[in-house]
């Protein structure tokens, strides 16, 4: 799909039910990498709104009160979503009440993951196949959760392109809403794509008109503030989250921003921007990992960041090579020592992406 870059605001603020959310564009719940170091750094870079990694229900019931990192919250978390994923209603209900009771402003229901080990558990994706499961997963967490706290609902367009599949995911559309839901975040791929093949932006069109004032989110193919902004305007969805483009780029948030004020496109980060960055998150990684476990945590965010260095080949491997603790500032040091021109995103999936890890997406 051709992308032109926008020239005027394309949307309203955000709202999740009564909350006030603002910058329609989230930064997405990503298994493996929405920690808080990626959290507070997208704040810090312009997003309003952010989501945990996707927990599983049962091990949010029986995580002790605590010492669970996921549940440690600060005050600059806020608003925050915690999203969900499991196949019991009961267990999903006593999972969103502790959720609440961590100081979650949203509970997030996943309806969309497609990794193969999830939908072996009948979790994620699974539960587009099971409409009455879905429902009354969703009427449990709306009844189990106190009226001001919105319950969302994350989805992809269905399992597979039948005819049954898409009865299914309107059946579980609409009466998710008819049942709480404050707003329902859809994937333009099927569960049976998982990341294969483009996210279809027409059918995101298609159910933000059957929805119509009801808060719809699009997700699929956005890497890059331009496209998150094109999807908002070309599709009429009320916000979009951003997955895979947010890894390694907290700046799309920055940039979005600006594209909805009407602004220019910012340009890309400097490489001491670049460092300065790199390095506050590293450094929030190791407050919550300690040094030895953030060196294998941050490994991964390394690679994405180095896509914005104008020798971003080089500057993955020297961070692939990092094994030891501290050593990622001998690749701060040298590649990034002169402040130069940053290079753009790609406005498509990066080569080499282990898509597996990210399941909120």
């Amino acid at each position: 799909m051709a992308i032109s870059e926008p020239t005027a605001p394309a949307c309203r603020p955000l709202r999740l039910g009564a909350l006030e959310i603002g910058l329609p564009v989230v930064q997405a719940a990503l298994s493996g990498y929405s920690d808080r170091a990626m959290r507070v750094l997208a704040r810090r870079l312009g997003a309003d709104y952010t989501l945990c990694e996707v927990l599983v229900d049962v091990l949010v019931v029986t995580a002790r009160k605590r010492g669970t990192r996921r549940f440690d919250l600060e005050d600059d978390d806020h608003p925050i979503g915690g999203q969900l994923m499991g196949a019991e209603p009961v267990e999903f209900a006593a999972a969103a009440r502790r959720l609440v009771e961590a100081g979650f402003d949203v509970i997030d229901i996943n309806f969309g993951c497609p990794v193969r080990k999830v939908l072996g558990r009948c979790r994620g994706g699974f539960l587009l196949s099971q409409p009455e499961t879905a429902l009354e997963i969703v009427a449990r967490v709306r009844e189990a959760v106190p009226e001001p706290i919105p319950v969302t609902v994350k989805m992809r367009r269905g399992l597979d392109d039948t005819a049954e599949s898409r009865e299914r995911f309107f059946t579980i559309f609409d009466g998710a809403f008819a049942r709480g839901v404050s707003a329902i975040t859809v994937h333009g791929r099927t569960v049976a794509q998982r990341y294969i093949g483009p996210s279809r932006w027409e059918f995101l069109r298609e159910v933000k008109q059957h929805a119509g004032e009801r808060t719809v989110l699009g997700s699929g193919d956005l890497f890059t503030a331009e496209q998150c902004v094109a999807m908002m305007r070309e599709t009429g969805v009320d916000g979009v989250t951003a997955a895979r483009g947010a890894i390694g780029n907290p700046w799309i948030f920055r940039e979005a921003r600006a594209l909805l004020a009407g602004e220019p496109l910012p340009a890309p980060p400097s490489l001491y921007e670049q460092r300065d960055v790199i390095a506050e998150h590293y450094r929030q990684a190791e407050e919550i990992y300690g040094a030895e476990q953030a060196c294998r945590t941050m490994r991964k965010f390394g690679i994405k960041y180095s896509r914005l260095h104008p020798e971003y080949r080089a500057v993955r491997d020297a961070f692939v090579a990092v094994r030891a603790a501290g050593s990622w500032r001998d690749v701060l040091a040298r590649w990034y020592a002169e402040d130069l021109p940053g290079r753009r995103r790609s406005p498509t999936a990066d080569e080499n992406d282990d898509d597996d890890c990210e399941a909120g997406e």
